[in-house]
């Protein structure tokens, strides 16, 4: 079923208003008709099952049932991904979201070969929160993943551990970790924290200096194996692991 979302639903709601380029999309891409059944979200988990009863300038649906979303993961999971050359990062983004992150962030690092434009970062941004919605609504997704703004990797680590008591664990996958039961461990204690925040490098790998930063603030290092994997790769295989053991 198609999906849409709509802020500030609440369950008192009869009917669901939809408006701007849904409506386009709605009338001439999915050439829907009244008396079509929709899913709307109200981008927290909440999903509310609709028969469409106007369409027009807005379209208005009629509210049939509300549940929860079963799409979400119980644990959330942030990827902070270092940022890779060409269009790489949509692709990560897209696939991210399909694949349960409730957050995308871009961190510029020692070996990142892009050179970020000031004058285009809010325009980028805007075509990545683009991709993240389209995917949400393609994997059925109770929420819109959030993409942050471009960070440094200091301020990205540092950003974890304000004590703002959140019971997280920080995840720095390395190709130079050994130990594939150590990594094994530590993900079969997904489920027992609030929140998992993962740093994958950029084409270069992680620096040096940036595993020492990593564990000094208390981040785990891990492997993902014997084989060498690629930016746009590495993220997708720690998503896939942890959605695997956390879904329901």
């Amino acid at each position: 079923m198609h999906r849409f979302y709509v802020e500030n639903l609440s369950e008192l709601n009869k009917s669901v208003i939809i408006s701007g380029e849904d409506v386009n999309h709605i009338k001439n891409v999915l050439r829907l008709s009244v008396g079509d059944s929709i899913t709307v979200s109200d981008g927290s988990s909440r999903d509310y099952e609709c028969v469409i009863s106007q369409i027009d300038d807005e379209v208005i649906a009629d509210i049939v049932d509300i549940h929860d979303c079963n799409a979400e993961l119980p644990v959330k999971i942030r990827l902070f991904q270092g940022v890779p050359k060409a269009d790489k990062l949509e692709f990560v983004i897209q696939k991210a979201v399909e694949l349960g992150a409730v957050e995308i962030i871009p961190v510029m690092m020692e070996r990142t070969v892009v050179k970020l434009e000031e004058k285009k970062k809010d325009k980028k941004l805007e075509r990545y929160r683009k991709i993240a919605e389209a995917a949400a609504k393609q994997s059925r997704r109770g929420i819109i993943p959030e993409i942050g703004e471009y960070m440094s990797y200091k301020a990205a680590i540092e950003s974890l551990y304000d004590n703002s008591g959140i019971n997280r664990l920080v995840l720095v996958p390395y190709e130079n970790a050994e130990g594939m039961e150590f990594t094994r461990s530590i993900l079969s204690k997904a489920a027992s924290y609030d929140e998992i925040d993962i740093f994958i490098g950029p084409e270069g790998g992680f620096a040096d200096s940036e595993i020492q930063i990593a564990e000094e603030k208390g981040a785990v290092i891990i492997s993902l194996g014997n084989r060498i994997l690629r930016t746009e790769t590495a993220g997708m295989t720690i998503l896939s692991i942890l959605g695997f053991i956390l879904d329901k």
